[in-house]
């Protein structure tokens, strides 16, 4: 399975994988393999293989046990996966692509009043309150895709942010994650605000890449940070007992 291969990548590991419990592959109670063997068998990333496992769990399948691995509850959901959708990495990827050539076209057109608007979004997304600093960013992102003047670049800009939080696999991704933070998000987008002021499209390309691909990045970070905390406590589990033992 090639991740070229374009379509929602995460399904057809859903797929095969339950394909392989109804069989009996993988017995109600077994670990299913790892996740660096999983990327290996289907060819794909580490973030599609997570959001498999999210799918997964998320139709009652299989349960991620602290230290341990994810592991087989059911051999079939009263649920399809149809109502899941895209998953936050695939999304981020593919916005990573548009938006990266959304702000390179936006740099040779972009004038004074929509550079104007950028800096006071800019500004919005410094707040205390979240949900408007999240509103701010989002409304920056498509500022961009408007000064292009492409109808089809802000549609595109417009649903690749908003799936976010139509599907419910990406939130539930997203949820875990939190936000990048308020100075990385500062940082990143002042660079990309730089760039359009300087009419340099390559610049802006590559600010908005870079941005997005902190932002996969931050994905996995997180879920590698959990993955740690679970294996900690379990450690420190046992070596409570132990000391109660040798009392």
């Amino acid at each position: 399975m090639s991740e070229q291969g374009g379509g929602k990548l995460y399904r057809k590991i859903v797929h095969a994988i339950v394909a392989d419990i109804a069989a009996g592959k993988y017995p109600i109670g077994a670990r299913l393999p790892a996740e660096r063997d999983l990327t290996e068998r289907f060819g794909v990333s580490r973030p599609t293989i997570r959001e498999a496992m999210i799918a997964l769990e998320m139709q009652g399948l299989v349960e991620a046990r602290k230290g341990s691995g994810v592991f087989v509850l059911a051999t079939s959901s009263s649920s399809g996966d149809e109502e899941l959708d895209i998953g936050a990495f695939e999304i981020t990827e593919a916005r990573r692509l548009i938006e990266g050539e959304v702000a390179a076209v936006a740099a040779t057109d972009i004038d004074e009043d929509q550079l104007v608007e950028l800096r006071t979004l800019l500004a919005a997304m410094a707040q205390d309150d979240d949900a408007a600093a999240e509103d701010a960013d989002r409304r920056f992102h498509i500022a961009i895709a408007e000064a292009t003047g492409n109808a089809m670049l802000i549609s595109a800009v417009t649903d690749a942010w908003d799936m976010r939080f139509r599907s419910p696999l990406a939130r539930q991704v997203l949820a875990k994650a939190g936000s990048l933070g308020t100075k990385e998000r500062m940082e990143e987008h002042g660079r990309i605000l730089r760039a359009l002021e300087a009419r340099n499209p390559v610049e802006a390309r590559l600010a908005m890449r870079d941005h997005l691909s902190r932002v996969i990045d931050h994905l996995l970070h997180v879920d590698e940070t959990e993955a740690v905390e679970r294996a900690r406590a379990v450690t420190a589990q046992r070596r409570r007992a132990l000391a109660r033992r040798a009392v």
